[in-house]
């Protein structure tokens, strides 16, 4: 139900390259054209500011709703110019606030409904019973369709789907920050049938330089002529390579990389390589 690569929309708006609506329009229209049909959204993205951006110039896109999905967050209090009176960065997960976050994103998308709403990180005050109660009123209310987390561990996802149907945890995830792999997170979503998302999929590869970035770079140029591809998509050929099926959320708004990021689901890396790319990161072979 959702595209294989989806938009994240966090520097869409005031966070980032603050697009004007015109702007929007067209980098929607071009996700659409290169078959990324969903949005990655939160409530708290450019101080509360992008969703409603978003919702204007979805709504004069000429776009049909039912052309894409909608995934938005919510949960984080975040002090800034829309929420002048908060004292300090906090998380609400009252069955009050839930209700009011995914309707006020609603109202602001310009939408009737979210395709998914997810819990943006896990609080120590969340209380499992209230949030499943504001989940289902939601979801009768015909307002969301599916429900997940986003960075919750494995303890955390086990509680809380104890109470509630839990479809996506969408987590950190990238060549360069793989904790998942190890720590039980992506072994208990497979086996729980909950759909990851990861993001932040390029890691630290183009953001940083050291030793792990440069064995990195020298391993994927080495594989950049047999797969025909950029280095970029070999990082994303070796998330989506993964048994659980993990969908990245991609950050960027650059035209070229966006297509680049769809076509990358085309790329299927031999098992010897992905380990080749793994133990660049790593520095030493597996066990």
């Amino acid at each position: 139900m959702y595209s294989k690569i989806i938009a994240g929309t966090m520097t869409w708006g005031q966070w980032g390259k603050k697009h004007s609506k015109t702007e929007m329009i067209d980098t929607i229209n071009y996700c659409l054209e290169n078959n990324i049909t969903t949005f990655d959204h939160a409530d708290i993205y450019g101080d509360y500011t992008t969703e409603a951006d978003f919702g204007n110039a979805f709504t004069e896109s000429n776009i049909t709703r039912d052309a894409i999905q909608l995934i938005s967050k919510c949960g984080i209090q975040l002090p800034g110019n829309s929420r002048s009176k908060l004292q300090v960065k906090h998380y609400n997960y009252s069955k009050d606030y839930i209700i009011w976050s995914a309707e006020n994103s609603l109202k602001n998308l310009k939408t009737d409904y979210l395709d998914l709403l997810l819990l943006h990180r896990p609080s120590p005050l969340m209380q499992p019973e209230e949030v499943a109660e504001a989940i289902s009123i939601l979801k009768k209310q015909g307002k969301i369709k599916n429900f997940g987390v986003s960075n919750f561990t494995t303890s955390q996802t086990e509680l809380l789907s104890q109470f509630t149907n839990i479809s996506v945890n969408q987590i950190e995830f990238s060549l360069t920050q793989h904790t998942a792999m190890h720590d039980g997170v992506l072994d208990t979503l497979m086996a729980k049938k909950i759909k990851p998302m990861c993001w932040s999929p390029l890691g630290t590869v183009f953001k940083d330089t050291n030793e792990q970035t440069t064995r990195i770079h020298l391993q994927l140029e080495r594989l950049t002529e047999k797969y025909n591809a950029t280095k970029d998509q070999l990082l994303l050929a070796w998330i989506l390579k993964h048994p659980a099926n993990i969908t990245p959320v991609i950050g960027t708004t650059t035209k070229e990389r966006l297509k680049n990021a769809y076509n990358a689901t085309n790329i299927h890396l031999d098992t010897e390589d992905w380990f080749l790319i793994l133990d660049a990161c790593q520095g030493h072979e597996v066990p």
